[in-house]
């Protein structure tokens, strides 16, 4: 399944999440498993979350810490959320990004 996912783009260039282990770095490329890390202030949705097109308005998505990405996913779970979060999102167990969009 294709999807898109809002990453952190750090100075060097590299990406990782915007919340949950932000600590990790995700190439490009190659296939990561989902871990699950509970935060608090946040619920526990274990798996990497992504969406069906680049729409998070819940989230600030601009600037040149913020990029969306084309990914892969695989072992795939559909999340219902209201339109005000994006939608639909994506729960995967595995992830991969294709490509950076901007």
């Amino acid at each position: 399944m294709t999807g898109y996912k809002l990453f952190r783009r750090y100075r060097d260039g590299s990406l990782g999440p915007l919340f949950i282990n932000r600590r990790l770095r995700v190439p490009i490329g190659v296939w990561l498993k989902a871990e699950a890390h509970r935060t608090p202030g946040y619920a526990f949705r274990p798996g990497w979350h992504a969406a069906l097109r680049p729409y998070a308005p819940h989230l600030r998505t601009t600037g040149p810490d913020r990029v969306w990405c084309l990914v892969a996913l695989r072992g795939t779970k559909r999340y219902e959320r209201p339109e005000s979060q994006g939608g639909t999102w994506i729960l995967a167990q595995y992830l991969k990004v294709r490509v950076v969009l901007g």
